[in-house]
């Protein structure tokens, strides 16, 4: 639609310190997911694996701007994306400040964020982005890394030796952020030795033991709400810990490794 113009402030970030996509990480303000090896992924659009090159592009005519799914400015050698909603068009009679104000009747407008959705650095081949289901619409296929434990993963996970439902509780109460806590869970078991499992259950009893009924003769959390499910998943995922100085108990709300 337009050259020589720079729509968004340079992004600048440390690729190095970004966060691997994990659907149940909380971002800090100033922090963003990645994706590695973005070209390589089924996913990424056939736009950022070939040499950019304007004259094999059309220019959009008026009727097609409301049409527009998502910007991309090419800034240097990277790509910055924005994605389009009907919000960001602007259909109706607006002030504008310059060294007067003037009004200006209903026009065609469209809102540029502060921030783009996601930026492509060419030269890692790293895709950064803040939420997921933001740029879904972009890269298709891309909620893939969103995994959710599917009916037939949630029940095999419940009829695990160490839970006992109760109350009435079962498979169909299963809220969508513990089916996406069990998707991780699972794989975490997995990794575990038997020896491993049974500390788990003793960590998670001692973290839990006001909040969560265990059996100790059988060896059982008793799950007969959607919260004991999710601290039986946090201890799982060994998110609880006591703090070195005043020593009190707390709950991991993300994680992220150090290296």
């Amino acid at each position: 639609m337009i050259s020589d113009y720079t729509l968004f402030d340079e992004v600048i970030v440390n690729v190095g310190v970004c966060v691997e996509y994990d659907p149940d990480h909380n971002l800090d303000e100033d922090s963003w997911f990645k994706i590695e090896e973005f070209s390589e992924q089924n996913y990424c659009i056939d736009f950022l694996k070939t040499e950019f090159d304007s004259v094999n592009y059309n220019d959009l005519n008026k009727e097609q701007f409301s049409k527009i799914a998502y910007l991309l400015s090419i800034q240097g050698d990277d790509t910055y994306f924005q994605k389009l909603t009907p919000s960001l068009f602007i259909r109706r009679k607006t002030m504008v400040f310059g060294e007067t104000a003037e009004v200006e009747e209903s026009s065609n407008r469209l809102v540029i964020n502060a921030l783009p959705d996601a930026v492509y650095y060419k030269a890692s081949d790293t895709l950064i982005f803040k939420n997921l289901a933001t740029i879904s619409s972009i890269f298709k296929g891309v909620d893939e890394l969103y995994k959710e434990a599917t009916k037939e993963e949630v029940e095999q996970f419940l009829d695990e030796s160490f839970i006992e439902l109760a109350d009435g509780y079962d498979v169909s109460k299963v809220s969508k952020p513990n089916r996406k806590r069990i998707a991780l869970a699972m794989a975490s078991l997995d990794a575990m030795s038997d020896d491993d499992k049974s500390s788990m259950l003793s960590y998670v009893n001692d973290y839990c033991e006001n909040k969560l009924n265990y059996d100790y003769e059988n060896n059982k959390f008793e799950v007969s709400t959607d919260n004991d499910l999710k601290l039986l998943l946090y201890g799982i995922e060994q998110r609880f810990y006591t703090t070195p100085f005043g020593q009190e108990k707390r709950i991991a709300n993300s994680v992220q490794p150090i290296d």
